[in-house]
């Protein structure tokens, strides 16, 4: 294996942390050619961060844990090199940027990399606008402090200091997580301009649009080997059953070819976006039409939020002006409330102040100007870490249930625990966790006893695998059912139209418009006047609303 050409070499790769005797990852063994793109994926808890913090040498030079195997980079062992001399060699996007800013200003957090290469000021202000005008970055951004940043605004930010960095390497991990819609497509253009000597290893679930722009795929079971490998097509269409029993993403095209491959003589090749699959209906006999349509219809019906009765009102903002802490507004003149079960989604670009009107929505932000009523609600915060405060997740749990008023007896943490699938973590320490097993802590953590009558779910999905997400739609109809007000922030526009049946989308400093999904999500203008782009499920929608033309 070592012997073939690769512009990544990983062969034989596994992470084993300090306090476990069991690898986090691996033994785990990958050629990427030069040129290709990769896209890796797993259930939370796999060990993909590892496997990436293992290939550009962070484990084991700066985290505490014990790497077997080997791997190059362009041919060099990774060994050879500390992490910061393989800078411009390897560009490496963390899920977490906001552990990685460093720069006082966005221009100053560009240039970092730069710098520290030695790189001449000249070069380094050329590539700094380069990398911020691929972004669509104004330059007024350049002297914005990053700690006043949103955290999507903070991913744009490391995004751009990679492309400035022009390493032929890119090991991405979850680039599009806190991006809206439009910034996300921005990104293509770094995955597109992959040199023919370099290669790129991404892990995302915003798959459906990313898809078309990878070459192979890798998936990671439970243990933390690799289950498949291959082109995506092959990948997707031969081990759907094992995506599906790990909880792992996988195309809205790919499961739906699934369906329609019971309806008679296989497609090939097997649709694997969504537009594939339509295309596929689209050549269907006339004697298996109307049986398609039946099939799509049971297909996207679940994955459609419907408007049901309300109760009273839970919280209301009057003509408030909305400010993050210690900031000036970013929202001015807001009027709007939320009723007992009801479920809205606030949508908006990178920066339009969405967290922070849903804070204020909550009581948890005090109003520069205006009135809010209601009673106060509770969030999940958008960084998870925020939440934390005890040394295991058993020990989360029993203090959220506590702060409640419920019973926190052992039987109850483990009820709550195999709620969220956190039976195997009690132990851990919170930090110690995968970004999705933490995101399923933060919310198991705000849901215990059910005390808050309104409930702000603040990017919800972001590290959140396939299962995660299932359940956290299961929970919000809970939450609904229940009479509870849900107010979602998410850059995730079919989660929003598959839980939320009103839509605030916010820009522009105010509420551009509310109202419901099913009449915005058409509006191509407000979509693009927002940073948006429609639900995939927009498509199978536009299809079954036009006339049949079967196949002769």
């Amino acid at each position: 294996m070592a012997d073939e050409p690769a512009a990544v070499l990983i062969d034989g790769v596994s992470v084993t942390y300090a306090a476990s005797d069991k690898a986090a990852v691996g033994p785990v063994d990958l050629v990427i050619r030069p040129g290709e793109r990769w896209l890796l994926l797993g259930a939370s808890g796999s060990g993909k961060s590892s496997l990436l913090n293992a290939l550009t040498g962070l484990i084991p030079h700066a985290i505490a844990a014990e790497r077997s195997g080997e791997v190059r980079l362009l041919g060099e062992d990774v060994a050879a090199r500390t992490p910061a001399g393989w800078s411009s060699t390897v560009a490496r996007l963390f899920q977490k940027v906001e552990q990685t800013l460093c720069g006082m200003t966005v221009a100053d957090e560009i240039a970092f990399a730069l710098e520290n290469q030695g790189v001449a000021v000249a070069e380094i202000a050329t590539r700094t606008d380069s990398a911020m005008g691929s972004l669509g970055l104004p330059q007024e951004w350049r002297d914005r402090r990053t700690s006043r940043l949103s955290g999507g605004e903070r991913q744009l930010v490391a995004i751009a200091a990679i492309m400035a960095q022009g390493a032929p390497i890119l090991v991405a991990d979850e680039p599009t997580a806190h991006l809206a819609p439009e910034a996300a497509r921005r990104l293509e253009r770094l995955l597109r301009d992959v040199p023919p000597d370099g290669a790129a290893l991404v892990v995302d679930h915003r798959l459906d649009d990313l898809i078309p722009l990878i070459d192979r795929v890798a998936v990671l079971g439970d243990d933390g080997r690799i289950v498949a490998t291959g082109c995506p097509r092959k990948v997707f269409r031969d081990h759907g059953q094992t995506f599906d029993l790990l909880g792992i993403w996988r195309p809205i095209g790919s499961r739906l070819a699934d369906r329609l491959m019971a309806l008679g003589p296989e497609t090939d090749p097997q649709p694997l976006t969504l537009a594939e699959a339509l295309q596929a209906m689209d050549r269907l006999p006339l004697t298996l039409l109307d049986r398609a349509r039946a099939t799509l219809v049971d297909f996207i019906a679940p994955r459609i939020a419907q408007a049901g009765a309300v109760g009273a009102t839970v919280a209301r903002l009057q003509n408030a002006s909305c400010a993050p802490l210690f900031a000036k507004p970013v929202l001015q003149k807001v009027t709007l409330s939320i009723a007992a079960g009801e479920v809205v989604a606030i949508l908006g670009a990178n920066g339009a102040g969405k967290s922070t009107l849903a804070a204020s929505l909550a009581g948890l932000l005090r109003l520069k100007a205006g009135r809010r009523d209601g009673a106060m609600g509770g969030i999940s915060f958008q960084n998870p870490d925020s939440q934390f405060i005890a040394g295991s997740v058993g020990e989360e749990l029993a203090a959220a249930l506590e702060a409640a008023g419920a019973r926190a007896e052992a039987a109850d943490v483990a009820a709550l625990a195999e709620r969220w699938r956190l039976v195997t973590l009690l132990d851990r320490h919170p930090m110690q966790l995968s970004e999705g097993q933490k995101r399923r802590l933060s919310l198991a953590l705000l849901m215990a006893g059910d005390r808050f009558p309104l409930i702000v779910l603040d990017e919800p999905t972001g590290g959140l695998d396939a299962a995660g997400t299932e359940a956290l739609m299961d929970e919000v109809d809970r939450l609904r059912d229940s009479e509870r007000a849900v107010a979602i922030v998410t850059h995730d526009m079919d989660f929003a139209l598959a839980t939320a049946p009103r839509w605030i989308v916010v820009g522009e400093g105010r509420i551009l418009v509310d109202g419901p999904a099913g009449e915005l999500m058409r509006d191509r203008a407000l979509m693009k006047r927002a940073g948006l782009a429609p639900p995939h499920l927009l498509q199978a929608l536009d299809w079954l609303e036009k006339e049949p033309v079967p196949a002769c």
